[in-house]
């Protein structure tokens, strides 16, 4: 299987611990979701919203994911719940470029970011 995702850290056809990872939630009697990447983008979206954390794909579907368990009642809206969020989105900025504007453009130059660095001051 060869998922087609925006999500490419995440598309794995057969991962190799895939088995014992739905072996974990069903001992544990946890829950599990899946998301699609217009859910992964609105994720994205929802961390730098929210947190002020640019996440890259992996990260929108956490996000994704913790919304829809959320919603359908596997997690309290009220619990403390801890997302690991360990990529940056600038690994995968083709996967959102059209989805989402930048509110501000550098050229890779010194200058240009010392220019623009003033102007935000």
């Amino acid at each position: 299987v060869r998922p087609n995702t925006i999500a490419k850290s995440l598309a794995i056809g057969n991962p190799a611990d895939g088995y014992y990872a739905l072996q974990i939630v069903e001992q544990t009697r946890g829950a599990l979701e899946a998301v699609n990447d217009p859910e992964i983008v609105e994720g994205i979206r929802s961390l730098a919203r929210t947190a002020g954390i640019f996440a890259e794909t992996a990260g929108g579907a956490t996000i994704g994911v913790l919304k829809k368990l959320v919603s359908s009642g596997q997690i309290d809206p009220d619990e403390l719940v801890v997302a690991y969020i360990t990529g940056n989105g600038f690994k995968t900025t083709d996967a959102v470029a059209d989805h989402m504007t930048p509110a501000l453009r550098i050229a890779p130059t010194l200058a240009s970011f010392e220019a623009a660095y003033s102007g935000q001051r």
